[in-house]
This record gives structure tokens, sequence and C-alpha cells, in this order.
């Protein structure tokens, strides 16, 4: 279904907390579930030794998500499959929820 993507984001400098705001419509928020996709000892590592909390971590690295594709809810098993059959890593990291007064992007 062409519709069934909404947005995708590369997660490049500015981490998750700042490139998914830039694909979604003021009053939408990414409410992300911590623990959803595998964390690299590489990640972990670096946080540790360099004393980074989860807040910079998330706004400055991509935490292993090199992209992140917004489906329509309807169709998220089926783009998920697609795109596991071509061979790339899937992880359904959160939904996308009406924003309210609340930040962009919630990690919790």
């Amino acid at each position: 279904d062409t519709g069934a993507v909404k947005a995708m984001a590369h997660i490049t400098g500015g981490g998750l907390l700042e490139n998914i705001p830039r694909v979604l419509p003021a009053h939408l928020a990414a409410h992300l579930a911590q623990g959803s996709w595998p964390r690299s000892e590489l990640f972990a590592w670096l946080q540790q030794t360099a004393g980074i909390d989860d807040v910079e971590m998330n706004r400055t690295f991509n935490n292993g998500i090199g992209m992140v594709v917004v489906i329509d809810a309807a169709h998220a098993s089926a783009c998920a499959a697609t795109l596991r059959s071509a061979g790339e890593q899937v992880f359904e990291i959160g939904q996308i929820v009406p924003r309210g007064d609340g930040a962009a992007v919630l990690i919790c």
C-alpha cells in the first residue's frame, strides 16, 4: 500500500530526539519504548566510560537506530515483513501519539 509509509527519519547528528520531530507534524509526538531495540556494547561502553546521561545519549547518538520509518499501524506488520525479507533488521520501537504539551519524543 503506497499510503503505509507516513514519514522517514535518518538518525544522524541530533540523535533520536532531534531527528524524529523533523518528520512529524507539530501536533504529534513519538513515544519510544526503551529496550525495544538491542543496545550495542559500544553505546553501553561509551555511556559508562564518558558518564553520559540517558537524555544526552538519545539526543546525540542514534543508539543503534539508523532509520526510523513511521508506518500506518494497520500496515506495520506487513511493512516489517517486507523489510525483513529484504534482509533488514526491524524493531517496533514505539508509536505516534497526539503531542499535547509534552515533548516531541518521549523515551520511557
